[in-house]
């Protein structure tokens, strides 16, 4: 079991964490889903790897229908929680290949319960239709289905491939430095006309509840917050750092707790979606 552990560990993360949007629900599926293998007999885990991404699989759509509910009364905009990047550990860069971007996880909410996990088990980790077929139950022509009817569902047609994270980490230190030296006419030039930030403090700390559109209003409110955390936090530091394997910016107040997390939606080398993450409890992963 232990050699089951170290073999499947951070596949099933992925996908767990993928299909919930949270590392916290994440972890304690891969940890119950080992619980239950741990007590069947040998000869059900002869190919483990399908049967526990079963197990994942069904779980987690469990969780995420239960979880939507609490979306719905959750205080203003519900964003997925960010994850780390663990430095230099290279198990980490090969689940980064299997990770959608950030961006991508924030779509994934307007899905249902199977279409995310038909989606995540095709675009992220790259299973064939029968193979998904069999983890979820379902036939090749339902899965595929599915997959069409979610594409459809985040604004992709049946020929256009995924997004790539077009954000480099040059792009990245630019927006910060932009940022640090209140240069609002660089940060303009960094921001689609259209774009669109999406906040959320979960009611626990003080945070924009309604998104921000337009380059004007959301270069603004970025400098607001930039002022404030001088203001009232001390020597923050802002700073880039790898976030969901892509840049992000980090603020971290002068005791070095991290109280904001910043990702983007990059097309054409314009940020078309912000997405400030404040509440406490989604960034204990970055502390």
């Amino acid at each position: 079991m232990q050699e089951l552990y170290r073999q499947y560990k951070g596949r099933m993360f992925n996908l767990a964490y993928q299909l919930t949007g949270s590392v916290a629900d994440a972890e304690d599926v891969v940890q119950d889903v080992f619980l239950k293998a741990y007590q069947l007999p040998p000869e059900k885990l002869t190919v483990p790897g399908p049967y526990l991404y079963k197990m994942v699989t069904n779980r987690c759509r469990d969780l995420y229908k239960s979880a939507r509910k609490k979306r719905e009364e959750y205080f203003g905009e519900w964003l997925p929680e960010p994850l780390a990047d663990a430095d230099n550990d290279p198990a980490d860069s090969v689940a980064r290949d299997e990770r959608l971007s950030y961006a991508m996880l924030v779509l994934l909410e307007r899905l249902t319960a199977s279409e995310r996990a038909v989606f995540v088990l095709r675009e992220a980790l790259g299973f064939d239709y029968g193979e998904i077929a069999g983890l979820m139950d379902k036939s090749e022509v339902n899965c595929r289905k599915l997959f069409s009817r979610a594409r459809v569902k985040i604004g992709l047609d049946a020929e256009t491939p995924l997004p790539a994270a077009s954000a480099s980490e040059e792009w990245a230190d630019g927006f910060v430095a932009a940022l640090r030296q209140g240069d609002m006419s660089r940060l303009l030039s960094m921001l689609d006309p259209g774009v669109v930030l999406l906040p959320d403090g979960g009611g626990k700390v003080q945070a924009a509840v309604n998104p921000i559109h337009t380059a004007e209003r959301v270069a603004k409110f970025l400098m607001g917050v930039i002022r404030k955390t001088a203001a009232f936090e001390g020597e923050a530091t802002v700073r880039m750092e790898r976030i969901n394997g892509e840049p992000g910016i980090i603020l971290r107040a002068e005791d070095g707790v991290v109280h904001t997390a910043v990702l983007f939606r990059v097309e054409g080398g314009l940020i078309r979606g912000l997405y400030i993450l404040r509440n406490p409890d989604k960034l204990k992963s970055l502390t």
